[in-house]
């Protein structure tokens, strides 16, 4: 029933990673140009990210008996253009790879991507995506999962092709992906990746005493961690954790496999946005002062529930 998940999805190194927390800490003196518009608008002016974490590299060895090599990681701006590229190693320990739920080991990638330094809203109500960004040590940002199930129940598959019900890695219990810590597990072409809240990143950024960003999406606007000011247009007020505004549906869809099979929150399609329930919008993101833009920016926020890395942008994805 559970399918196969075969076809889908020292000194030197503590330096290394202080290396990294800096080079996105010095940023927070820098102010981009832009004021804030709270909430964010379809066609509001682009906001220039150029002052933030350009020019951050690494090059760390990575000791965790799954990986045991170098994590390598560049993000380069242009007057136009965040570029990014990686090995795809992570550069923090993960959890044991091969595993029983997921056979796959990880391995070096070859892995580049460019996002506009301007970015701006242009769809309120934000343009789906499998690949919303990728982490600042160059991983990949991946929610989604390939794992379907048929309205049946009876025939389901991690790799998908087998029905509508798209199964989730993280939540449920029916299934199990094989994650770690870092809720990131490796699909079958070696690439490790992120479902969730990336654990070790955010450790490795420094924690959760104050906002981190993250990573980067694919319409160029910034990814945070958990946290954000109480007070949206204050810095100076306290941080608490972000809750996107998703809940489960109250009754399951038409056609959908029975609940004594697969609980709510099994599949996607469980979920449901309703505007002001949380603290975010329908791609878990808000227009907010943060650390690096003291002025406000539209920003992207991974939670700790559903659904944990956004699904949509509200920009224009690079292609």
């Amino acid at each position: 029933m559970n399918g196969s998940l075969a076809a889908a999805d020292s000194a030197e190194a503590r330096a290394q990673a202080l290396a990294l927390k800096t080079a996105v800490a010095d940023t927070q003196a820098l102010a981009p140009a832009g004021t804030i518009s709270p909430g964010g608008s379809v066609g509001s002016s682009a906001t220039s990210t150029l002052t933030a974490a350009c020019g951050l590299a690494g090059s760390e060895f990575n000791s965790s008996p799954s990986v045991n090599t170098t994590a390598t990681y560049s993000w380069a701006c242009s007057t136009t253009l965040r570029r990014m590229s990686s090995n795809g190693i992570p550069n923090h320990p993960v959890g044991t790879f091969p595993n029983a739920n997921n056979p796959n080991r990880i391995t070096v990638q070859n892995i580049v991507a460019s996002y506009t330094l301007t970015p701006a809203i242009v769809n309120k109500v934000g343009t789906a995506v499998n690949i919303p960004g990728y982490g600042l040590n160059g991983v990949k940002f991946e929610p989604g999962t390939a794992g379907t199930c048929n309205n049946a129940g009876n025939s389901c598959n991690l790799a998908g092709n087998v029905g509508i019900w798209r199964i989730e890695a993280l939540y449920q219990t029916a299934f199990n992906f094989g994650v770690d810590t870092n809720n990131a597990h490796v699909q079958p072409n070696g690439q490790y990746h992120y479902h969730g809240m990336p654990e070790g990143l955010v450790t490795k950024l420094g924690g959760d005493t104050a906002m981190r960003l993250v990573g980067w999406a694919s319409d160029g606007f910034p990814v945070y961690a958990r946290k954000g000011y109480t007070n949206k247009l204050d810095a100076a007020s306290a941080l608490k954790t972000l809750t996107p505004s998703y809940r489960l549906k109250a009754t399951p869809d038409a056609n959908r496999p029975a609940t004594s099979l697969y609980a709510m929150g099994t599949f996607a399609q469980d979920w449901e946005y309703v505007a002001g329930l949380g603290d975010l919008d329908e791609c878990n993101g808000r227009t907010a002062v943060t650390p690096e833009f003291p002025k406000g920016i539209y920003h992207y926020t991974v939670t700790d529930t559903y659904p944990f890395i956004q699904r949509c942008v509200k920009g224009t994805p690079a292609a």
